[in-house]
């Protein structure tokens, strides 16, 4: 199939402008996580702040801890994650199951493992608009069996958020953003839509890829994929074995970006505002002063 095809769906092909592979790293308490955006490489991809594809096994995990400004996106790979926050919400996410919380404000949360033996998956920071970023707490979650599936030719995609196949995810995202889990068997192909403005990349789960146009050098697990300008994504399994990624885009916002650890704000002050109101319990974080995790 020629680039030029108009059977792909798009007219700009999207091309990766950059690869970079996801290396080992310590977080949390005993966490291990491959970590593709959000270091020296790549920074920022506005309005994405943070990619990381995450293994804790018992007692490791992601203990009491603070956000302010962004939302983070936590889709379950492999066991389960037992979340509890200072404002009473509680559960555990599963295999499949994802769930997308606006921090806003602030929460303080905890996140921990919920079986034995390794528990994996992915989890997206998304940068928040200026007028968003003191917004109430909110939760989203979606059942494995919920999230909306299609399929095509030997290509099954997962639609957590955004469109894809014609098939539209529920998941209402306050920063515009496209979150699409691919599995293609051998052989097969996929074209995907992506609007023109947002900024996108891929994240290679499984397997190895060809990604942009057909002669380009294919792409294994653990490798970010930042895509250039375009309208759409082509990608092919010219491999024996499956091939598995996700493609996340989102608008930017267009908006400075100041992070201190966990707080995402547009400036200095605000940075130091968030963290006089973390020390002392008030502006969003008043239940913190009592609560702790069990």
């Amino acid at each position: 199939m020629s680039e030029s095809d108009q059977s792909i769906g798009f007219d700009t092909p999207r091309l990766v402008t950059k690869k970079i592979l996801a290396k080992l790293r310590h977080e949390g308490d005993g966490a291990v996580v491959r970590r593709g955006i959000g270091r020296s490489e790549q920074k920022f991809l506005d309005p994405f702040l943070m990619l990381d594809d995450f293994s804790v096994s018992p007692p490791a995990g992601f203990p009491d801890h603070p956000h302010r400004g962004f939302e983070t996106v936590t889709y379950m790979l492999q066991g389960g994650i037992a979340h509890q926050d200072f404002a009473g919400n509680k559960g555990t996410i599963h295999t499949g199951d994802v769930q997308w919380m606006t921090a806003g404000r602030g929460i303080i949360h905890s996140e921990m493992p919920a079986g034995e033996g390794a528990q994996t998956g992915l989890q997206l920071w998304i940068n928040l608009s200026s007028q968003d970023k003191m917004i109430e707490p909110r939760y989203q979650e979606l059942l494995s069996d919920d999230i909306k599936r299609a399929e095509k030719d030997g290509a099954e995609v997962r639609i957590i958020a955004g469109e894809s196949m014609g098939v539209q995810s529920p998941v209402y995202t306050r920063t515009p953003t496209m979150y699409l889990d691919f599995t293609l068997k051998p052989r097969a192909q996929v074209h995907q839509n992506i609007p023109e403005s947002w900024n996108g990349f891929v994240y290679i789960i499984e397997g190895e890829g060809v990604f942009g146009k057909p002669n380009s050098s294919p792409s294994a697990a653990h490798h970010v994929l930042v895509l250039g300008p375009g309208d759409g994504l082509s990608a092919w399994n010219r491999s024996s074995k499956p091939l598995r990624f996700v493609l996340i885009a989102g608008q930017p916002i267009n908006e400075p970006v100041v992070q201190y650890g966990p707080f995402v704000m547009n400036t200095e002050a605000e940075i130091d505002q968030t963290i006089e109101d973390y020390n002392y319990s008030k502006n969003g974080f008043e239940m913190a002063r009592f609560w702790r995790s069990q």
